[in-house]
């Protein structure tokens, strides 16, 4: 066993929102349940920059990636514009996954306009839907066998574009699929796609399904809200699910991220790390760099950073 992992981190995972900004509908009082994430009160407050590094103030945080929060509208370069505006020199959001609706008829406008942005490496364009209204995100199943959509997904690659996936478990399979239809794509799997039925029947199938993913080696994952669907977790409850997204995908597949603040429902900053680097410290010292560090740098394109002595090499 190594020693616990002291090392840089890339958090390869967060958001930030300015309710302010009346862009993020999702959070209104009036929205409802989402995503089977329980009561959402907590995040309805601003998270910027300085709140992210508060958090992770006990953390040796260098830098990290913004993952797109919901941003209304089809104005999704609107939120890409704002977080230009904000304060990255301590490395929050020094890479962006920006939103695209993919299935949009001005989506390779929409791709051009977004990857004109130093900092955009990947898109998200959420396709998780369950049959029940309080835990999907999107209202519409089979969104990635859409032939618009798919015309959207197809113009990534192009760009060097990552395809940040987020679906849930009933989807992995559809998922492999589509990953074999794209091999010029990299895929990176959200929150170890999202086992969100925690009973023995709802794991085996995750487990199954995700090994199934992994066989596709233009795909990553991202260890990211273990707590989502696990609200009483345990550190021995959280162990099965990091060590199968790391037997599935290898150490150079696979990366830690915070998905705070809305892994904060349910757990703090500190617990969320100090959990991922319990877990790891099973692994040798090279596998944990590579799992809190060096494949984030790798994957969402880094390395410009420590070349430029803003990261460590």
């Amino acid at each position: 066993m190594s020693k616990p992992y002291s090392g840089p981190i890339i958090d390869a995972h967060h958001h930030l929102w300015d309710l302010g900004l009346g862009r993020h509908p999702w959070l209104a009082t009036t929205a409802g349940e989402r995503g089977g994430l329980g009561e959402l009160g907590p995040l309805r407050r601003n998270y910027l920059p300085e709140d992210y590094l508060r958090d992770a103030s006990r953390h040796n945080v260098v830098a990290t990636v913004h993952v797109e929060a919901g941003w209304a509208g089809d104005d999704c370069v609107g939120e890409t514009q704002w977080l230009e505006t904000l304060d990255k020199s301590r490395g929050v959001a020094a890479r962006y996954v920006v939103h695209v609706p993919l299935a949009n008829h001005q989506a390779p406008a929409l791709v051009e306009a977004q990857a004109a942005f130093d900092r955009v490496v990947g898109v998200r364009d959420i396709l998780s839907w369950d049959p029940d209204p309080a835990r999907r995100f999107v209202a519409r199943d089979g969104i990635m066998n859409d032939p618009a959509w798919r015309a959207g997904l197809a113009l990534l690659a192009g760009h060097r574009l990552i395809f940040d996936l987020m679906v849930f478990p009933r989807q992995l399979t559809g998922a492999a699929r589509l990953a074999a239809a794209y091999p010029n794509q990299l895929f990176v799997l959200n929150h170890c796609g999202s086992p969100i039925d925690r009973d023995a029947d709802g794991m085996r199938a995750w487990r199954e399904a995700l090994r199934l993913l992994s066989e596709r080696d233009n795909v990553a994952i991202k260890i990211s809200d273990l707590v989502a669907y696990d609200h009483d977790w345990t550190l021995d409850s959280l162990k099965p699910v990091v060590t199968h997204c790391i037997d599935c995908f290898g150490t150079q597949r696979a990366m830690f991220g915070s998905d705070f603040p809305v892994a904060g429902l349910h757990a703090s900053f500190d617990a969320v790390y100090d959990s991922f680097k319990a877990i790891a410290g099973e692994l040798s010292a090279d596998e944990q760099t590579a799992l809190f560090f060096g494949n984030a740098r790798r994957i969402y394109r880094l390395d410009d950073m420590s070349s430029a002595g803003l990261l460590p090499a």
